[in-house]
């Protein structure tokens, strides 16, 4: 993990050191002038000799240019007045491969806001994340040295309180990306269960459910899905208490709560309708919409968010046995819908559908929120670059994509018709749970719909966002953990107290 400290600008005597450069004709940087003459204008040279202007996303790289440091890396920022934390987090970001051979460095952020200098440590900590445990027998030149990192602050009190949430938040971040980066034969239902009620110790308090008690609550649809497994299934519920905690009165004067569900396949073979072999490794991170909840009430609770907020994940894992569901079978939900079951690879949709009615049923929320890697169909329609929004409701769609823009954790809102809601009838049942290809992310919107009971309600289709075949700058490689960044913006700008 980097270790991130704050400081006085001043010129560092060793390691490396990250330039901010704002765009322009002639670059111009916090301590670029003292460290250009300390080093005899090697570094001015070298910024001319690139024709390095400062554009976002464009750096330039300096080796041993003398007084002491091991390189002088520059990073363009564009126009300082266009500045957001977005841009300057993935400027953090773009300082860190560049950084990968010094074991300490410092960042020179004394031009910035106390704010965007915390950013800038946000970038870097997200994209020195690396998921390395099964790893026995890695040379130490393939490792990356960076330990240390030092923001040069003009104020590095403030700004190290500005960094202080952040880093609850990118510790969610890793807590998510953890998850879903683990191999499907240690993380199974019960496992996960596990690491989330080890989570208490934020101050979260957790229930978990098991096959009996799911069956108790009629848990049809989930338990049809975990049936073929030899690893039975877990629901878990992650209570988080921070207004009414700190609010006056009891129990029964608490806030309705805000609640986010997670589809958590531990790992999807398809079931009895097998998906082919090539890839189907990458189903370990079928449980990412879960993966997410998890990450975002770990950072609520982390830094006591004044919000009264739940969270519920539904955890299986779907595989082909002798015991395992058919097609043509047909369940029960726990609102008492019945599901004619067409494709066993369409699984998540039922999952969602008993943890989606209990949170209904059981805690009367403000709002729903679910995240699943649920269709192919999604990634056809918007790659990886969006994740798909469905909702019931204009406002909460709003909030949603400013959060998105805000984070670079990008939605894009798509239809929800009765046109599409009619494909789901059934012949021998209330409904069925697949329809043709055309549109299936969006009839598989139409079915989860069918639980929420009216409620203000948004779907986040995440199956082109949970993993990233390719680093970007605050992603490295792998997964991504979409969705907590997000929703705690979400939650931060319109639902804690004041």
């Amino acid at each position: 993990m980097l270790d991130i400290g704050f400081a006085k600008s001043a010129l560092p005597k060793n390691g490396a050191l990250v330039l901010l450069v704002e765009e322009g004709e002639k670059p111009t940087a916090d301590l670029l002038a003292e460290v250009d003459h300390a080093t005899g204008g090697a570094v001015s040279r070298a910024l001319e000799a690139a024709e390095f202007k400062g554009k976002p996303g464009t750096s330039c790289t300096i080796l041993a240019p003398g007084a002491g440091l091991s390189r002088v890396v520059a990073i363009g920022i564009g126009k300082l007045e266009a500045l957001t934390q977005r841009t300057a987090e993935e400027a953090g970001g773009h300082a860190v491969p560049a950084l990968s051979r010094d074991t300490h460095a410092s960042i020179a952020a004394a031009a910035l806001p106390d704010a965007l200098a915390a950013a800038i440590a946000m970038g870097a900590a997200l994209r020195s994340y690396r998921f390395d445990r099964y790893r026995t027998k890695e040379k130490a030149e393939d490792k990356p040295k960076l330990a240390k990192l030092h923001v040069l602050a003009a104020h590095p009190v403030r700004a190290k309180e500005a960094w202080t949430p952040l880093q609850t938040t990118f510790d969610g971040v890793c807590i998510t990306r953890d998850l879903v980066s683990e191999p499907p034969n240690v993380l199974n239902p019960a496992e996960m269960a596990e690491r989330i009620k080890a989570l208490e110790s934020l101050g979260l308090k957790v229930e978990v459910f098991g096959p009996k008690e799911m069956a108790k609550l009629g848990f049809g649809a989930l338990l049809g899905v975990a049936q073929g497994s030899a690893n039975e299934p877990r629901m878990v519920v992650m209570h988080w208490h921070g207004a009414s905690s700190s609010g006056k009165g009891k129990k029964a004067q608490r806030p309705q709560p805000i609640a986010f569900v997670g589809k958590g396949v531990t790992f999807d073979s398809g079931g009895i309708s097998i998906k082919p072999a090539a890839g189907m490794e990458d189903m370990k991170w079928d449980m990412a919409g879960a993966g997410t909840v998890v990450g975002l009430m770990a950072a609520l609770a982390g830094r006591q968010a004044k919000v009264d907020a739940v969270g519920l994940v539904g955890l299986v894992e779907n595989m082909p046995s002798g015991t395992a569901q058919r097609p043509g079978d047909v369940v029960k939900t726990a609102s008492g819908q019945t599901v004619e079951i067409i494709n066993t690879d369409a699984e998540g949709r039922m999952v969602l559908a008993d943890v989606l009615h209990y949170c209904l049923e059981k805690y009367d929320p403000k709002f729903m929120v679910d995240l699943a890697t649920l269709t192919g169909s999604i990634i056809v329609a918007l790659g990886h670059e969006y994740a798909g929004l469905f909702s019931n409701d204009d406002g909460l769609s709003a909030q949603l994509t400013a959060a998105a823009e805000e984070t670079g954790e990008r939605v894009w809102r798509m239809p929800l018709a009765d046109a599409y809601d009619r494909q789901l009838k059934s012949d021998i049942a209330d409904m069925k749970h697949v329809t043709g290809r055309p549109g299936s992310a969006i009839t598989a919107a139409q079915f989860i719909q069918r639980f929420v009971g009216g409620r203000t309600w948004a779907h986040l289709d995440i199956a082109g966002m949970a993993w990233s075949t390719k680093d970007s700058a605050c992603v490295p490689k792998g997964a991504t953990a979409f969705g907590v960044r997000l929703l705690d913006r979400l939650v931060a700008s319109h639902y804690e107290e004041a």
